[in-house]
């Protein structure tokens, strides 16, 4: 079977947080959405809550749903082809942001490629890329790095080792972190780096509360800004 007979992998991008979705993602992607009956989410009931918020044209009581998360099996993740395999298009939609960057969705989107399925990702919100541009650091080069330790000693050194990488590569090192323990990492990013080093600390981006302010390390170290409890994105550029 060639791609022509084939489904389409539509990649979704789903909101950053509790806003109206057709105020950060364009109308093409309802219209794509409209036109789906299978779907492949990381929790149901925000999948299923994300497509009724997007249109309400689509029946959510004959749609297929598949769910990919850190507990999907091999087995299932190939299952997820068949609708694809048999000619039917499906989306794939992650919690926040971007399907396949920081998302299990890529190993989705991997299985696709190795068979000759075609991948369309559609335009929408992506906080690590949106937190680079608003930084006001290296756009022209960067790293995104996920999570660091969670071991004190662990992180200090990981921290230590992306400094040095970003002084010699000029390159600027983006994390992010469970958002429970942002101030944490605040703290430890702030002891660890060196004062002259430019940090950059993105919340809650795209929405009300929206957050974006590039300082250097030690003035961070005054900071009585709360990042609890709030999505973030960290990005520092050492010089």
């Amino acid at each position: 079977m060639d791609t022509s007979t084939k489904g389409r992998l539509f990649l979704i991008p789903n909101v950053l947080g509790d806003t109206a979705p057709l105020e950060v993602v364009p109308m093409s992607v309802k219209k794509t959405i409209e036109g789906l009956r299978y779907f492949v989410f990381e929790k149901e009931k925000a999948g299923r809550a994300f497509v009724k918020r997007i249109s309400t044209t689509v029946p959510q009581n004959t749609i297929g749903v598949f769910l990919l998360n850190k507990f999907t099996t091999l087995e299932e993740l190939h299952h997820m082809l068949t609708p694809l395999q048999q000619g039917n298009d499906v989306g794939l939609i992650t919690d926040a942001g971007c399907p396949g960057v920081a998302d299990p969705g890529a190993d989705l989107v991997a299985l696709a490629h190795k068979n000759n399925i075609r991948v369309t990702p559609l335009v929408g919100p992506s906080s690590i890329l949106l937190a680079v541009m608003a930084s006001g650091l290296n756009g022209q080069s960067f790293a995104f790095n996920g999570y660091l330790p969670i071991d004190k000693v662990e992180r200090k050194k990981a921290i230590k080792q992306s400094e040095k990488k970003s002084k010699e590569l000029q390159q600027t090192q983006v994390f992010i972190e469970t958002p429970y323990r942002n101030n944490a990492l605040l703290e430890d990013l702030c002891k660890s780096l060196h004062p002259e080093t430019k940090l950059s600390v993105a919340c809650d981006i795209t929405l009300p509360t929206e957050s974006i302010k590039t300082k250097a390390a030690v003035d961070w170290k005054n900071s009585k800004e709360d990042f609890l409890r709030r999505p973030a994105v960290f990005s520092f550029l050492a010089s």
